[in-house]
């Protein structure tokens, strides 16, 4: 379903009919897959009267404002059944945070809030937990960091240990490369990735400390090994799996893409680390007709998050393809896109809207900050052509200068969705605004090593 960066006419027989060959054995995932069909056709085909109108290249508008209600209220104070959620607090802070911040909302008045709710979640011997007295874990450090520069300030930045922190990581770096989570926790693709946005962000030293245990094995930096970790984590289908010999998921391919495309130029370390062909071709199965959106993991259902952990890979693999992307980004003149931004436009528009503010998974299901960052984010990315600008803004950090390449410009879709439906543009490794990207490095430079 792959279209091209000009202003084409959309396949309407693949976006809104059922495709044209139909296995006939009968199974529960069958069966779950022709429901999540006939649930999504009646909104592709704008049949459902409580949407708004819209015809032929038109799409519903973004109901920006009620969705930005609903991720202004997940952030007050929680009622006591969300107990539960304790430990993803780091996370819901930063999905709320990251949405808004796409829909263009000033973020910053939750500086002070934020700052002080993560203070009591860092540990003396580095890192963040999910909450106070829970111990520091790859996942929620990067979802504080990251909260912290949206928010951004000295002081909230400032607030980071990162001395302390650099000596954790050590911990949890292992000597065939890869990253646990957490000491002693488990080791895959989401540790190497969350790590190394770390490192790069916060300036921290790329020499692993001197009592890192993998230092044992050999290994001098926190990069050593870890591409080859990666490579081993592909998949006999193509795709990237957590961990070796497990099933290939379309958010450990994006981990493993950005984890790469942050150690170096990603035509060279995603082309030398994997198999790109074979990792194109299962992501490409991964986007549904008639839906348009993405699946995790073969023989599941389309689910709305998997617009980003999915959709996110493309920009990346875009990079690792061409050595053409800035010429072609100056000329205002996109390539040839490696999946369906107007399928993924249409299905986010039409299917993922809730009617009382947030998005969600698919027609069936609720919305929640999770699905809300997440699709928002893939329809940025899919409004936009983010391409790695070789050989520029080379004043970045000398190991790292290769994740500060990136740029953006936005992409001409075929539909017509207003411009009250135009996202801001989000940095295609970290998953936060430029600005606050740029922001960050630019604090922890003056900041200097330790």
């Amino acid at each position: 379903m792959a279209t091209n960066g000009q202003n084409l006419t959309p396949d309407w027989t693949v976006s809104t009919a059922w495709p044209p060959i139909r296995d006939e054995l009968e199974t529960e995932t069958s069966a779950s897959q022709d429901k999540t069909v006939q649930q999504c056709l009646p909104l592709l085909h704008a049949y459902d009267s409580s949407l708004r109108d819209y015809h032929h290249n038109d799409l519903p508008k973004l109901d920006r404002a009620k969705h930005a209600r609903f991720l202004h209220r997940s952030l007050q104070t929680l009622p006591a059944v969300a107990v539960g959620y304790d430990a993803s607090r780091p996370w819901m802070v930063y999905w709320a945070l990251t949405a808004l911040s796409i829909l263009g909302e000033d973020v910053t008045p939750y500086r002070e809030r934020v700052t002080q709710t993560f203070a009591s979640m860092q540990n003396l011997e580095g890192g963040f937990g999910g909450g106070h007295g829970q111990i520091s874990h790859c996942a929620s450090s990067y979802a504080v960091v990251l909260s912290l520069a949206m928010v951004g300030g000295s002081d909230s930045l400032g607030m980071i240990d990162r001395k302390a922190l650099w000596h954790w990581l050590g911990q949890v770096k292992q000597a065939d490369g890869g990253f646990r989570v957490c000491v002693d926790g488990e080791e895959d693709v989401r540790g190497g990735y969350c790590s190394m946005v770390m490192i790069s962000l916060l300036n921290l030293p790329l020499s692993l400390p001197p009592e890192a245990p993998a230092r044992r094995a050999g290994l001098e930096s926190f990069m050593d090994g870890l591409p080859e970790y990666m490579s081993r984590c592909q998949t006999f289908e193509g795709g990237i799996s957590g961990s070796p010999q497990t099933e290939a998921h379309g958010a450990y391919a994006f981990c493993a893409l950005a984890c790469l495309s942050i150690l170096g130029p990603p035509q060279r370390m995603i082309s030398s680390y994997l198999d790109v062909p074979l990792l194109v071709a299962w992501l490409s199965a991964r986007q549904y007709a008639p839906e348009g959106g993405f699946a995790g993991r073969t023989n599941k259902l389309v689910d709305g998050c998997y617009s980003h952990w999915v959709g996110g890979c493309w920009p990346l693999l875009d990079a690792a393809t061409s050595d053409t992307q800035a010429k072609q980004a100056a000329e205002n003149l996109p390539g040839i896109s490696l999946y369906s931004r107007d399928g993924l436009t249409r299905y986010i528009l039409a299917c993922c809207q809730s009617e009382k503010g947030g998005l969600r998974d698919k027609p069936s299901t609720y919305p929640d900050s999770y699905h809300t960052c997440y699709v928002l984010a893939g329809l940025s990315s899919a409004q936009h052509y983010n391409y790695y600008n070789k050989g520029e803004n080379d004043n970045g950090l000398p190991e790292f200068r290769d994740a500060f390449r990136w740029a953006s410009m936005p992409y001409r879709s075929s539909y017509k969705t207003g411009e009250g439906s135009r996202l801001r543009p989000i940095h295609p490794i970290y998953v936060i605004p430029w600005s606050a990207v740029e922001d960050t490095r630019g604090y922890f430079e003056q900041q200097g090593r330790f």
